[in-house]
This record gives C-alpha cells, sequence and structure tokens, in this order.
C-alpha cells in the first residue's frame, strides 16, 4: 500500500485562521503552561522525549475539524525538523502516532462547552488527562477539575499529580510577567513548581551572590585568623 493512499488529504484542512480569539490573561496562561517545560523540565527521564504546545489543532480524524486545546503536553513524541508544511502545522494524531498525555483548557466564557462537548470529544481521542482550570468561576464553582481516561471515557479525579507522565499541576498564586493572579503551573511530584526560565535565571544568580558571600566572609575570618586565604 502506498503512503499516498493511507496519509489523508490535508488540503481541505484548516489548521490556523488567523482569528484573535483569547483574551490577555489565557495567551499568558498558555504561555506559563509550555515555556517553563522547555527551560526546566528535563522530560519524564530515561531519553523519553516530549512536546508542549499552547493554542494549537489537534485533529484525530481527517474528516473533522481540529479542537484546539489552550495547551497539550505529549511524551515520546518530538517535533518534525520542517514546520512550515501543512502535515507538520498541526497535531495531526496519524502524524504524531499517539494522542496528547495532557490538554488543559482555560475558561474565559461560559461558551466553549469545556466540561460538556470538549470532554466528549477529548474522551474519544483517549487522551489520558483532561483540566479545565477556571479561574473566573464561569462554568462552575470550582477553579480546577481534572478527569482521567479510562475505558474509553473519563472519570472526576481528586489527583493533581499524574504518574504517567511525572508531572502535576498545581494552583499558584503571585506575579507572573508583571501580572499578579492565580495561575495553573506545572510542579514535580513534592509539589515544586517548575520554573520559568526568568526564575531559574534569578534562583541561579541567587545562588552565586550566596555563594560569593560565603566565600568573603571565609576569607575575612582567615585573615582575622593570621591566614591568607589567596595563598596557595
Amino acid at each position: 500500500m502506498s503512503q499516498s493512499s493511507i496519509t489523508p488529504d490535508l488540503e481541505p484542512l484548516i489548521t490556523e485562521d488567523d482569528e484573535p480569539v483569547d483574551n490577555i490573561f489565557s495567551e499568558k496562561q498558555q504561555r506559563l503552561l509550555t515555556e517553563p517545560l522547555y527551560t526546566s523540565w528535563a522530560g519524564p527521564g530515561d531519553g523519553r522525549t516530549f512536546v508542549a504546545m499552547a493554542n494549537v489543532g489537534v485533529f484525530y480524524m481527517a474528516k473533522n475539524p481540529a479542537i484546539v486545546p489552550d495547551a497539550l503536553l505529549s511524551l515520546d513524541v518530538e517535533l518534525p525538523d520542517e514546520l512550515w508544511g501543512k502535515e507538520h502545522r498541526s497535531y495531526f494524531l496519524w502524524e504524531y502516532g499517539k494522542p496528547p498525555d495532557v490538554v488543559i483548557e482555560v475558561v474565559s466564557n461560559q461558551v466553549g462547552q469545556e466540561d460538556s462537548e470538549k470532554l466528549k470529544k477529548y474522551a474519544r481521542m483517549c487522551i489520558g488527562y483532561y483540566v479545565i482550570f477556571d479561574p473566573e468561576l464561569q462554568i462552575s464553582d470550582e477553579l480546577l477539575r481534572v478527569y482521567r481516561w479510562e475505558r474509553f471515557s473519563y472519570s472526576r479525579e481528586d489527583l493533581t499529580y499524574f504518574p504517567e507522565v511525572k508531572l502535576g499541576l498545581r494552583l499558584w498564586e503571585g506575579e507572573y510577567e508583571n501580572f499578579h493572579a492565580t495561575w495553573l503551573r506545572w510542579a514535580d511530584e513534592q509539589g515544586n513548581l517548575i520554573p520559568t526560565g526568568k526564575e531559574r535565571a534569578e534562583t541561579e544568580r541567587t545562588e552565586k551572590e550566596v555563594a560569593v558571600q560565603r566565600a568573603d566572609k571565609l576569607a575575612a575570618r582567615l585573615r582575622e585568623l593570621g591566614q591568607d586565604p589567596d595563598s596557595d
């Protein structure tokens, strides 16, 4: 069987529509769910790869329109070397060979159907974990809901750590890009946040400053004792 006979015709598919539909908070939240993984997370271990995407269409059948999660994480896959071809512009399940492991929706209004139609569609796609973050309590009285896929449907779970992914999610109140809010962030098994690139750089700078201060104090103490800290 030739490759052309098993690869869907992508020409009629709309992979991007260029419509600015996200609000500023959602745009920042999406970045907070992707950038730290690339700057501060080594992946789930054993050399396994991953991709994290925001606001990218996921196609599970060529005849159906894409469903576009606010963020997704997929393990054991890699981005293609060339991203401009239409077959690489979206997350096509037949190209990546598997569904994402986690999809996240950030609720911004009451018409997104995050807890109804999207819930059903993600279940049909066999996505392991589906997370709904509702920062303004638009569709429920809960900020965070987690669903786990099992036996072709989702069940509501209280967990916030996903052992298969070796990552978890937690709510964090703080300032990100000069805006104070309650954010959804990735965390490790102990609940420690996966830092952003800026946070990681600040931590490394602080640790370096502390090390220099300790060295200076030690040198001063040695001089008080009549020793030359600079001598070999």
